[in-house]
């Protein structure tokens, strides 16, 4: 059954492929998919003319959704992937059973199989499979490119203009950045700067912990947030979830760390996706950054992590003991020569030019197969560079990039209906099934979160109480974007490459649900901070 489903599947990519190959031939400029919002504006307008009364948010998505059919079932087929991904950890539970019955079916059956193969459970592959949640959004692909090429017209040539026109940039940095980030000489300069705060408290876990969890993600803001998620989660594996905490001390600081770096991007304009998908059209700069969101970004984090601090006080005593007996195994291991200081330069230099040339993938795509020379070169002071994991996420980012770019249809009218703080609580709801950058870029779009406004065949700036509400209406959605970051693992685009490292200490996967309560009190913490203190 299984291998008949994998033949079908196989002979339907293949076809597929076949087609997008011979579809990409057609003239784009006859294609208009997906619709834009402008032309979603302009037909509202007209049936508000009619009616002679404006449209409600219903009646909005109603005439959006009979404009395109396929709106309704993207959104559909998006909600399952959404879905699925709350299940994951529930297909990896099956998968392990399934391989321990295997296990015990081969031990103690006496049939011949061919000898030097290994019997593989086919049922344990493929809940493997389905719990793997860096491919959730790539399986999910398959049944809206399917669906897409059936219900649009040209199907073939629409699937394969759509995306082309997706920018697939940041998944490609992700990638990039998270093998360079994780490389040895960089995480050894890391750990080295903070072991010198973690010093301050003997080096304890408690002192590791504060460490990481606070300076890591204020580090986001200048070497970008996919890279200080790696740091971050790298030293807390090697200093924290070694030792073995709780589940619940585990999920917590899972969903600390997660909320902490999605608003630790926001002292500068460059760093946080969500950012940088407005700075440019709103005008924003690094001082603008740090004196909206930025000395708040720093308190909330402060605040958050000393609260769970004091919760899980007592848990830290056992965890020092743990890592006294730990330290005292490795006591009689030889300790690896560190790499020499101009080797780390030069990996640092290979981190800034990435992050300098975010935007331009030919030029950090160049860089990195110059990185990869060098560490090859300088083989004997690095870690191996695995790639499988930097390339799941990446994977994944791109499939999350290819569903967004048609959700815009729904969340556009829904956060234009919605006044400063409710736009504030919206956005960070939205943010927890949908990446933040996603639901920026798509407010950047709605002329009233613009500071500017087209007047007579021109743009120009809006003023008085106009500009005074577009500049709330701004502050409100990117303060809610990064405020819900940490909710689940799709709502910040670093946090993918933070379950991938840390997946290993949850033996079952990573329970969304926990994740989410993990997360919830700091993200309250930051909501304060962001709303109820004046801006």
């Amino acid at each position: 059954m299984f291998k008949g489903l994998i033949t079908v599947l196989g002979f339907l990519i293949c076809g597929m492929s076949f087609s997008f190959a011979a579809g990409g031939s057609s003239n784009d400029k006859d294609i208009n998919f997906p619709i834009s919002e402008a032309t979603y504006i302009e037909m509202e307008k007209q049936e508000a003319e009619k009616t002679g009364k404006p449209l409600s948010l219903t009646q909005q998505l109603i005439l959006r959704a009979k404009a395109d059919p396929f709106n309704v079932v993207a959104t559909l087929i998006f909600f399952f992937a959404v879905m699925h991904t709350f299940l994951a950890a529930k297909f990896n539970k099956m998968a392990h059973k399934y391989e321990h019955l295997h296990q015990y079916q081969v031990k103690n059956d006496t049939r011949v199989y061919v000898e030097g193969k290994e019997p593989v459970s086919l049922r344990a592959t493929l809940f493997h499979f389905l719990g793997e949640i860096e491919a959730i959004f790539g399986i999910w692909l398959i049944p809206l490119l399917i669906a897409l090429v059936i219900m649009e017209p040209n199907g073939m040539s629409t699937a394969a203009f759509y995306i082309d026109s997706r920018n697939y940039t940041e998944p490609v940095f992700v990638v990039i950045i998270m093998a360079i980030a994780s490389s040895r000489p960089v995480i050894q300069m890391a750990e080295g700067c903070l072991r010198q705060v973690a010093s301050i408290g003997k080096k304890t876990p408690a002192a590791w912990w504060l460490s990481i969890l606070i300076i890591a993600p204020l580090l986001g803001s200048f070497i970008t947030e996919p890279a200080a998620m790696t740091i971050a989660a790298l030293l807390l594996g090697h200093q924290f979830y070694v030792l073995k905490p709780s589940a619940k001390f585990k999920y917590g600081t899972l969903g600390l760390l997660f909320v902490n770096i999605s608003v630790g991007g926001t002292l500068t304009h460059f760093a946080a996706p969500p950012v940088l998908m407005v700075a440019s059209k709103w005008h924003w700069n690094m001082p603008y950054m740090f004196t909206h969101f930025g000395w708040r970004a720093i308190l909330g984090i402060l605040i958050a992590t000393a609260i769970y601090y004091v919760i899980f006080k007592r848990e830290f005593a056992g965890l020092k003991g743990r890592a006294e007996e730990l330290a005292a195994e490795k006591g009689n291991e030889p300790t690896p020569e560190p790499a020499p200081g101009w080797i780390i330069f030069v990996h640092m230099a290979f981190v800034a030019w990435t992050v300098l040339t975010l935007h331009h993938p030919a030029f950090f795509i160049g860089g990195f197969l110059f990185f990869l020379a060098f560490t090859m070169a300088t083989q004997h002071h690095q870690y191996e560079i695995k790639l499988k994991g930097p390339l799941l996420v990446g994977f994944f980012l791109a499939g999350l990039v290819t569903h967004g770019g048609l959700q815009g249809w729904w969340i556009s009218p829904v956060l234009t209906s919605l006044t400063e703080v409710p736009l504030f609580i919206g956005a960070t709801v939205l943010t927890a099934f949908n990446d933040n950058a996603a639901i920026t870029f798509l407010a950047a779009q709605v002329p009233a979160f613009n500071p500017d406004m087209f007047v007579g065949g021109q743009w120009i700036s809006k003023t008085g109480d106009a500009l005074a509400a577009a500049k709330g209406l701004e502050y409100a959605v990117v303060a809610g974007a990064v405020t819900g970051g940490g909710l689940t693992v799709i709502a910040n685009a670093p946090n993918p490459a933070g379950q991938s490292i840390l997946s290993k200490y949850f033996p079952d996967g990573i329970s969304p649900i926990k994740l989410l309560l993990g997360a919830l009190f700091p993200t309250i913490i930051m909501a304060c901070c962001f709303m109820v203190l004046p801006h």
